[in-house]
């Protein structure tokens, strides 16, 4: 395995519906900002109407190198383009910045709810997927239960298994591991970059279940990957997930060579107790630690110590207090697990950012778990 490659510049068209309620400076800010981090050649372009933005998207994804992001607004005839599978849907990313739910978007991805601000990311995940071409795989019937697969050059390969935070929030979506996934591919990885129901519209059960048809579905994928090598690398609320779904495939005499927990939610009852980002926790489990104890209990990794397998625990020391609370108190309580824990400078987005030194550390880790024996 080695350092992972720089990735190459790629074009980027940002269409923005006529009668969208947003700053186009402030639009063409982000997206400029953008731009320059990720050096790609950009532009932001707003059609008078309906049938000029479906000319300009149809334009812009004819282009095998170029990614388009497209902001469709309220206005019915634009938003009726989202439906229609197109060629470049791989290369496509609809942004809403309201919180509209999933709509069909014609096997292209479709971020929504999280503001102007998710013209960043939007603009982030379209070039990735027009600089990595990660593949989609379905794992179950409905949008939500996908992964994306992105291959090393040689295999089989280790698998690193990604699960995204967002503390539950439907809103929050895989792109945030789109970075990971690029980088473990350089080093070496079979990234399995995965998407899940969040409890916020389907319940708890829903998205645990999920996360371990995601995990099983590994042996679907043939040769290119080796599904005895495996990390489960979660994030904030993916972290608290990755350590369950290991602890349970523990429990049952089988499981991943490796969990990950960068910055993770590792003690349930406390992020339920603080309040942590709104009653994020209960309303994701379905109720507070004190009503539903059950639940808790076999949800939180604290709670469920000791798991049964290898660990790394990941923490920024600049992030939320409380987190770092909860992972210096697991580390120093997981005594009867083989636990390596990981503290160093950096906030809650450090550790999923592969330019910086606390990721460096955790990849060097999880390359040693992953080697070959001999």
């Amino acid at each position: 395995m080695t350092d992972a490659p720089p990735r190459p510049a790629t074009g980027v068209t940002v269409l923005v519906a006529a009668g969208l309620a947003a700053d186009r400076d402030l639009l063409a800010e982000l997206a400029g900002r953008e731009f320059a981090a990720l050096g790609a050649e950009g532009r932001l372009v707003v059609p008078p109407d309906a049938a000029s933005f479906a000319t300009a998207l149809d334009a812009a994804g004819a282009d095998p190198g170029h990614a388009v992001v497209a902001l469709p607004g309220a206005d019915p005839e634009v938003r009726a383009l989202m439906e229609p599978p197109r060629p470049y849907r791989d290369r496509l990313v609809w942004l809403d910045l309201g919180r509209t739910g999933p709509r069909p978007a014609g096997g292209a991805l479709h971020l929504y709810g999280r503001g102007v601000g998710g013209l960043t990311w939007a603009v982030r995940a379209a070039a990735h997927r027009v600089t990595c071409r990660p593949r989609r795989v379905a794992y179950g019937p409905h949008p939500d239960q996908y992964a994306e697969l992105l291959l090393p050059d040689a295999g089989p390969a280790p698998v690193a298994m990604l699960l995204h935070g967002g503390f539950y929030r439907t809103r929050w979506a895989a792109d945030l591991m789109d970075a990971l996934a690029a980088d473990l591919a350089g080093r070496g990885f079979a990234a399995w970059n995965v998407e899940y129901r969040r409890p916020d519209r389907h319940g708890w059960a829903a998205t645990v279940s999920d996360v371990a048809e995601a995990y099983a579905a590994l042996q679907t994928l043939g040769g290119d990957v080796d599904p005895a090598r495996v990390a489960v690398i979660g994030h904030s609320a993916g972290g608290q997930l990755a350590l369950r779904l290991a602890a349970d495939l523990w429990a049952a005499g089988r499981g991943p060579a490796l969990a990950v927990s960068l910055a993770g939610l590792v003690d349930l009852v406390e992020c339920d107790l603080r309040d942590l980002s709104g009653g994020a926790t209960a309303l994701a489990l379905g109720g507070r630690c004190t009503e539903i104890p059950d639940v808790y209990a076999a949800s939180s990794p604290l709670a469920r110590l000791p798991l049964g397998g290898p660990q790394l625990v990941v923490q920024g020391t600049g992030d939320d207090p409380d987190l770092v609370d909860f992972n210096r108190r697991y580390a120093r309580a997981a005594t009867a697990d083989p636990v390596t824990y990981l503290e160093a400078p950096g906030d809650h987005f450090s550790v999923i950012d592969p330019a910086t030194p606390i990721w460096a550390a955790t990849a060097a880790r999880v390359e040693e778990a992953l080697r070959p024996a001999g």
